[in-house]
């Protein structure tokens, strides 16, 4: 069976299938010299996938393959060792859980309590949270790995690489792999850490032994993703450091060392690399290597993994850092998982100097703060993210579950990684995760810093991202193009879609993600063009899309930035996409966009400039939970009920009545809300000009003068 392409893997085919695979995956920049090297690549690939096929019985039993000191050693004498040893060493919370746990009851002692009812559930029903589901129970006596929680279909056992990951039964391989990441261990772990109930500990080594017995090595659908055994391998490595000291540690030892030693054959068997591109999968693979070389120096494979980890994470993070610190995959989503993965590897390499030659791996440390620079720069004023592209929730080392948009508690980490009040919220609570990285004395030493300085108007020129903003009001255009140099898999047709928040309150958003795969239909209405704050011309999509490849999308609407000034008066940025150049009448999209600082509103001037006639919609996509009302013929105004905050978008060109759309929007995947998008349609002939003007009402502001700015810009441009 050939296995679909999901995200940027490169799963193996026969060699019936070749062809037709690389013509479907023939996006982008690609020279006949890629070509040729992928194709050798797949077949060498498929000749290895044979060879594990046949050996899979063998792989499952095979224990840990330890150095020969540690291979003579008794499982209490192993066990004794790992307990003493003082290198290498992980990060300062996970390594004095003791301490740590103390200094957690003191700075946190309403969310310890929570963290202790969770890990209460956990034991009692085997329920907890998972991605935007809410608290799910995932088996009454045994948990059921294979069961896929959105869906309830059980994933067969089958070979890891025969399995088809598009079934069209409304199951999510997202889902099911986030289930077995076993992230959920690490609240079980710091809850034993705070307690020393060794209910918690029993619970760890009986989910272990649960998950071992249920997942034989390459078997099902939690090894068909190289990423998801990288990520599973490091929340088990955080989990082995938190219940280290547990007494049955000591029996369970050798079990968990083949467990780790496994997950890293198996990585190394099946990474996700392609000359045709690699993206943040074949990234997780190469870190999982690199933790498991770095931190069990014991296993024969250490050297070798922890050499290759850090040689190839350093060459993915030059190739996928664009200049301007954004992920090359266009995505704020997996830019925060991505820079989550650097910043903790960078971290435990720092820790561990002389397990490493750091040559590889010190020039990343720019590119990390250019990452965490970018973040500072898109945050809304609420410190939220706006979701550009995909999000599915990712996490590297949940210590806490993050929804999506919450990015804020990363430049925390930031801050406290470079020391650099630049990346201090003013005002932002302190993380948990800062202490269970850092420390006691990390803790203290971010407390000592300042607040940072406001965040001011920035323009990304390599992702193509323009921030206009002053004080509590923002707004983002995004002019990014598909990524990885046309090859993007988690690109929107959001081509010249603005976010807009003020007043407190985020007003205009991208829809956000949803799903991938549990509904192919719901998967290409978040992200199509009538789902952003764009124009949409003859109800064509800006990129093409195809329901059936959820993970492809065009790259006809190249984008580009014709003009960017800011100043303390006024912020001005151009762009312009060529989307709509690929219809039998050409239409160029250019918009500008305005912003007038002293009186707090924004001008959107859009251009069409082509030929022909065209249908044209244009809509503005309205945060969940605002009430949204039509305010007269050419204006809409939508209000926040709680602070009464309010934005008026009035049509400054059309005469036709605005209609309200349903819409839904998600903030974390697998979870959605009720909205709305306001839109107006007209026909044009030729070029023509259309403006927006988009004015916020803060609680206390006089609606009919803030109304009024319009009047008088009308009567300056006269």
């Amino acid at each position: 069976m050939v296995r679909p392409y999901y995200d940027n893997g490169a799963p193996a085919i026969s060699i019936m299938g070749l062809n037709s695979e690389l013509r479907r995956m023939l996006r982008g920049k690609v020279g006949a010299r890629m070509i040729a090297l992928e194709s050798k690549r797949r077949l060498r690939v498929e000749r290895e996938r044979r060879r594990e096929r046949s050996m899979l019985a063998e792989l499952d039993q095979q224990p840990a393959q330890l150095r020969e000191e540690f291979a003579q050693m008794s499982a209490s004498e192993l066990a004794a060792h790992f307990q003493s040893r003082t290198s290498p060493k992980f990060f300062p919370g996970f390594a004095s859980p003791s301490l740590t746990a103390e200094r957690q009851k003191t700075l946190f002692p309403e969310q310890t309590e929570e963290l202790l009812h969770a890990a209460g559930r956990i034991v009692e029903h085997h329920s907890w949270p998972l991605l935007g589901l809410g608290e799910k129970c995932f088996g009454a006596s045994e948990i059921e790995w294979h069961r896929d929680p959105f869906s309830g279909q059980v994933w067969p056992p089958s070979y890891h690489a025969d399995i088809n990951l598009l079934r069209n039964d409304g199951s999510d391989a997202r889902v099911v792999w986030e289930l077995n990441r076993l992230g959920h261990f690490i609240t079980l772990g710091r809850a034993y850490a705070i307690t020393n109930d060794e209910n918690f500990s029993a619970e760890f080594f009986s989910q272990l032994a649960s998950w071992r017995a249920q997942n034989p090595v390459g078997r099902g659908v939690n090894w068909t993703s190289a990423m998801e055994v990288a990520l599973r391998a490091m929340n088990l490595l955080a989990a082995f450091a938190l219940f280290l000291r547990a007494p049955q540690m000591t029996g369970k030892l050798p079990d968990l060392l083949m467990m780790l030693d496994q997950h890293g054959a198996h990585i190394e068997r099946n990474l996700e690399f392609s000359h045709l591109g690699t993206s943040n999968h074949y990234l997780s693979n190469v870190a999982g290597l690199l933790w498991l070389g770095l931190l069990l120096p014991e296993l024969k494979a250490a050297d070798r993994w922890r050499e290759f980890g850090a040689r190839e994470l350093s060459r993915e993070m030059e190739k996928q850092i664009l200049p301007d610190g954004a992920h090359f995959e266009c995505s704020t989503g997996y830019h925060r998982y991505v820079l989550e993965l650097l910043l903790y590897s960078l971290l435990l390499v720092r820790a561990n100097e002389t397990r490493l030659d750091k040559n590889y791996l010190d020039a990343l440390w720019p590119r990390l703060r250019s990452m965490l620079e970018y973040v500072r720069a898109y945050l809304r004023p609420d410190g939220k993210a706006p979701l550009i592209g995909d999000s599915d929730s990712g996490q590297v080392l949940p210590i806490i579950q993050r929804a999506g948009d919450d990015h804020a508690y990363v430049l925390a980490l930031g801050a406290a990684a470079f020391m650099d009040s630049k990346f201090k919220l003013p005002g932002a609570p302190l993380p948990a995760e800062l202490l269970w990285i850092f420390g006691d004395t990390g803790v203290d030493d971010y407390q000592a810093l300042i607040d940072g300085p406001a965040a001011t108007s920035t323009e990304f020129r390599d992702v193509k991202i323009a921030v206009l903003r002053d004080g509590d009001n923002y707004l983002l255009l995004n002019a990014s193009d598909v990524g990885m140099n046309g090859r993007g898999s988690h690109r929107h047709n959001d081509a010249l879609s603005v976010e807009v928040s003020s007043c407190g309150t985020p007003f205009l958003v991208d829809p956000g993600t949803y799903v991938y795969t549990a509904d192919l239909h719901a998967r290409n209405l978040f992200r199509s063009t009538a789902y952003h704050s764009t124009i949409e011309i003859d109800e064509v999509e800006q990129r093409t899309l195809d329901e059936q490849t959820p993970f492809a999308i065009g790259s006809e609407a190249a984008a580009r930035v014709l003009a960017w000034e800011s100043t303390s008066e006024h912020d001005y940025v151009q762009a312009e996409h060529t989307g709509y150049e690929r219809l039998s009448a050409p239409v160029t999209h250019r918009r500008a966009i305005t912003f007038n600082k002293a009186n707090r509103w924004w001008l959107i001037e859009d251009e069409l400039l082509g030929k022909g006639n065209h249908k044209i919609a244009i809509r503005f996509h309205f945060a969940g939970e605002l009430e949204v009302k039509l305010l007269n013929g050419q204006s809409v105004i939508a209000c926040d009920r709680v602070s009464g905050a309010c934005l008026v978008i009035r049509a400054l060109d059309l005469d036709g009545a605005v209609e309200l759309e349903p819409r839904f929007t998600s903030r974390q995947y697998g979870s959605k809300t009720n909205s709305v998008s306001a839109c107006w349609t007209t026909e044009i002939s030729g070029p023509c000009k259309l403006r927006w003007a988009i004015i916020p009402v803060c609680a206390g502001d006089d609606l009919h003068a803030r109304i009024n700015v319009i009047k008088k810009y009308r009567e300056a441009v006269r």
